[in-house]
């Protein structure tokens, strides 16, 4: 049987189009790629390190630009998931469910451990407590206590306020899953602002509020040596022991997150999933690079790399 040139091109096509359609990989979502390399997304409690990361990156480097979108953690990730962006700053690692839906995508998802961040409990300057124990804390966010004089007998502040800076944040998360194995946050007097300045400004405006956000937030730019924290609010010392005194606790001091001193520590990871590389990938291996790892130490966050040296310091308070 004779078929012409225009009928065989056309049959041809549509054989094509029937095999294509026919090899597209199960649950597969479509995507844009430029435009998933065009913004990363971080929880909000990294902004700070994040910024200054992406300002350095940009200003060193030719490629194309990338711009952030900070939310909550749990978002940050969806947005990951489904394609909507390539790269994701969160404070925990992908799933292994999440991971075999990416890899079951054709997908090749990378896990990059960047920096250790310190989670730092802080109150009013009016507070005159400012030593608190784990099993304490743990006690304040479980429900268990819910006034100020429960934990500290002399205190007349009253019912303590709990503030988080977001309720799916990765601050949350961490109190969660690593302070009350799984179960939820169960305070009296919970609530949850937006950002993590807004924690630092709620606490610093009332006398019976404690606040729990990430330790760089805290910094006093104007001290390059990292050790003064923001004077407008007080950073508790946290302690492993059942009694808090000034001798066993710790503030979330660089060194103290390196020696292992201070018991709240998460680590800050870079989920990158883009299917090649290009500037996603670009600025996530950057913030594992030494010069990327050079401005976490100087923001006063531990480097995933750490190579400090340490020197004593005397003070003369006279």
């Amino acid at each position: 049987m004779k078929m012409n040139a225009s009928k065989f091109i056309g049959l041809t096509l549509i054989l094509g189009l029937f095999l294509a359609c026919g090899n597209k990989p199960k649950n597969s979502l479509s995507y844009d790629y430029d435009k998933a390399a065009a913004i990363f997304t971080a929880d909000e409690s990294f902004f700070p390190i994040l910024d200054e990361q992406l300002e350095v990156f940009m200003a060193t480097t030719a490629l194309d630009s990338i711009r952030p979108l900070y939310t909550d953690q749990e978002e940050a990730i969806t947005k990951l998931m489904k394609n909507e962006t390539w790269l994701a700053f969160a404070a925990r690692s992908l799933s292994p469910k999440e991971i075999q839906n990416l890899k079951d995508r054709k997908f090749m998802p990378r896990v990059i451990p960047i920096a250790y961040d310190g989670l730092a409990i802080i109150v009013n300057n009016a507070n005159p407590d400012s030593c608190i124990s784990i099993k304490d804390f743990k006690r304040i966010l479980s429900g268990e206590v819910s006034r100020w004089n429960d934990i500290y007998p002399k205190s007349r502040l009253g019912e303590i306020d709990v503030v988080f800076d977001n309720p799916k944040s990765s601050t949350v998360t961490w109190c969660v899953d690593s302070l009350l194995g799984g179960k939820p946050i169960n305070s009296k007097n919970i609530g949850a602002v937006k950002k993590s300045a807004e924690v630092i400004d709620w606490v610093e405006k009332h006398e019976n509020a404690i606040g729990i956000i990430g330790s760089n937030w805290l910094n006093d730019k104007r001290d390059t040596t990292n050790v003064t924290f923001n004077k407008n609010i007080t950073v508790m010392r946290v302690s492993r022991l059942d009694s808090a005194t000034v001798r066993n606790s710790w503030q979330p001091y660089q060194y103290y997150l390196y020696n292992g001193n201070y018991p709240l520590v998460r680590t800050i990871y870079a989920l990158l999933n883009e299917p090649r590389s290009g500037v996603p990938s670009s600025f996530a291996h950057f913030c594992r690079l030494p010069k990327g790892q050079t401005i976490i130490l100087r923001a006063g966050l531990l480097p995933i790399q750490a190579n400090m040296n340490v020197r004593e310091v005397y003070v003369n308070t006279k």
